[in-house]
């Protein structure tokens, strides 16, 4: 993946209401006619698309959170706008079930900008971007190490779920590698995880510091008096 900002013209959006954050899964069902033939044109060309999150429109709220969700998206879409940072989404997973019906696992990848975007007439969403740099690999600070903790604590909790079998819709919550000890993975994955609105999620994917984004997470562990499980 280039460190180094460059354009991209014409790529296909895919709003959500929902963050999708550099290194992070995202698995969504569908079967919306505008997404259908786009998925399908950038599995088959090995491209990524470009995730956004709704910032306007009701209607294609709730059809696209039942989509990030594992529900199917729905056809018609009302008045959408969303914010202009989004995220590269590569598909890792593609599966057609049956006609009509893609299944699709992703992998968020780099950053971008939108510069100038375009609804087409079927309903998809394209736009000009400027692809933004990685984050800089930044080491934890010392006063910042119990968000390691607590994140390692709460993926060997459950594991551990995993392993007795005592649900069997469990999962681990974020992919390997893993990299306990940079700013930027670290919050990323606790945003992620957190039961946080859309837009601060968005507000918290949008800053350019990792250490930043990782000091506003420990903050927020903090109100929400953030313990170690059992």
């Amino acid at each position: 993946m280039s460190t180094q900002p460059a354009k991209w013209t014409a790529l296909p959006l895919f709003p959500l209401q929902t963050v999708l954050f550099p290194g992070g899964s995202l698995p969504l069902r569908i079967f919306e006619v505008r997404y259908l033939d786009m998925i399908g044109t950038r599995h088959k060309a090995g491209e990524p698309f470009g995730v956004v999150c709704l910032s306007e429109g009701s209607e294609a709220r709730r059809l696209a959170t039942g989509a990030a969700e594992g529900r199917p998206s729905g056809d018609g879409f009302a008045r959408e706008a969303f914010f202009p940072v989004g995220t590269l989404a590569r598909i890792t997973k593609f599966e057609r079930p049956q006609p009509g019906l893609m299944m699709i696992e992703c992998v968020g990848a780099q950053r971008f900008r939108i510069e100038r975007s375009e609804q087409l007439k079927h309903g998809l969403w394209i736009a000009d971007v400027e692809l933004l740099a990685d984050d800089p690999e930044m080491q934890v600070p010392d006063d910042l190490t119990f968000t390691r903790e607590g994140l390692q604590g709460l993926v060997r909790h459950i594991e551990q779920k995993i392993d007795q079998g005592g649900d069997a819709s469990l999962r681990l919550p974020l992919l390997e590698p893993y990299r306990w000890d940079d700013c930027g993975w670290l919050a990323n994955r606790w945003c992620e995880l957190l039961p946080l609105h859309p837009e601060l999620k968005q507000r918290f994917m949008s800053l350019d510091s990792p250490l930043l984004r990782l000091e506003l997470v420990s903050d927020t562990l903090r109100q929400i008096g953030f313990a170690l499980p059992d």
